[in-house]
């Protein structure tokens, strides 16, 4: 290797190594635009499989090594020591699975003697009308808005807080879910209660809006690869989430400040204390506004496949559930006790 006049060798720039499992199974979550919650999920469930299987150093076994056997030992660790649910079972193990199938290209075969987390059949929390009622009017501002379309619309939390605006149809009174549960979209009914405070909402959110884009504040996140499909999409009224949130913070993948939706933790404590205040002794959560909304249908005479597609559920058994917790169940039976 030369040297330069004061005798002294070059620095040589090393050469970045390999990158690491998880990073390859980030990039290829990404490369198919893969929400940035899922990639925290399976990226959290490999790191755990890894840690599961250590070898006799004690130091995390590379997956390459293991096989279907190791993963049948893993998922019935979850089930029989962790005691987790059935669902957190079934994310473990598509983790795992893309890891092998998309990162490491050896999809697994069949995983048999796995010990199945069990399923617990659980009534959902159901709010009367009044109860429903006595948490709004314990609201106010944004939190309030978004309670309002999680019951009068039968949204998802998240579903609320990732409306952008042109989801909003005002004047027919219906908006439009983006990629669901599922990767579903679906158009639900916008209660009419609520559209002038919706409109007084935009409006001051238009005003903030036009200040941001003059400032060249104003770009939001976009879903998948729409920022490339759609150059300028970002910065565009109709792209703007209808609750965005005060400040803009830094895109943990890009690196850049893009103002992104409310959070749901700011939404889930408002309730939480609204319904103490109210009185009301179950756990009341945000979603029980959307259980709400589909018994209150129901009871109000709605055909339960208009619900079905309301909800956006695939099968109308998960729908049913929600007769069970009618005042006259699924089969119109009355108390002994009621009769005359």
């Amino acid at each position: 290797m030369s040297s330069d006049k004061s005798g002294r060798r070059p620095h040589s720039t090393p050469r970045p190594g390999p990158p690491r499992l998880l990073d390859r199974l980030r990039s290829e979550l990404r490369r198919r635009h893969y929400s940035y919650r899922t990639e925290q999920t399976y990226v959290h469930w490999v790191r755990r499989y890894c840690r599961f299987h250590r070898d006799a150093a004690g130091r995390p076994r590379h997956p390459g090594t293991l096989a279907e056997a190791d993963l049948a030992a893993f998922l019935s660790h979850l089930a029989e020591d962790r005691h987790v649910a059935a669902s957190t079972q079934n994310v473990a193990l598509h983790a795992v699975l893309f890891l092998y199938e998309h990162v490491l290209g050896r999809p697994l075969a069949r995983v048999d003697g796995v010990a199945r987390a069990r399923r617990p059949k659980k009534l959902p929390v159901v709010l009367t009308r009044a109860e429903v009622d006595a948490v709004l009017a314990r609201l106010g501002g944004v939190v309030r808005l978004v309670v309002m379309l999680l019951y009068g619309s039968g949204l998802r939390l998240r579903e609320g807080l990732r409306l952008r605006v042109h989801d909003l149809d005002l004047e027919r009174g219906r908006l439009t879910v983006r990629e669901g549960k599922g990767k579903k979209d679906r158009v639900t009914v916008l209660p009419a209660v609520a559209g002038e405070p919706l409109a007084l909402h935009l409006a001051a959110e238009r005003a903030r809006y036009e200040v941001e884009r003059a400032e060249g504040m104003a770009a939001v996140s976009l879903p998948g690869a729409l920022a490339v499909k759609y150059p300028g999409a970002e910065t565009e009224w109709g792209w703007r989430y209808v609750f965005p949130a005060a400040r803009p913070p830094r895109d943990r993948r890009t690196g850049r400040l893009l103002r992104h939706h409310v959070g749901p933790s700011t939404i889930q404590k408002r309730v939480r204390r609204a319904a103490e205040a109210a009185g009301i002794a179950r756990p009341v959560t945000p979603h029980a506004f959307r259980h709400s909304f589909a018994t209150h249908m129901l009871e109000r005479g709605a055909d339960i496949r208009t619900v079905q597609e309301l909800l956006g559920h695939t099968d109308v058994r998960t729908t049913e559930i929600y007769t069970h917790v009618l005042n006259r169940g699924v089969r119109g039976v009355v108390s002994p006790l009621d009769a005359a």
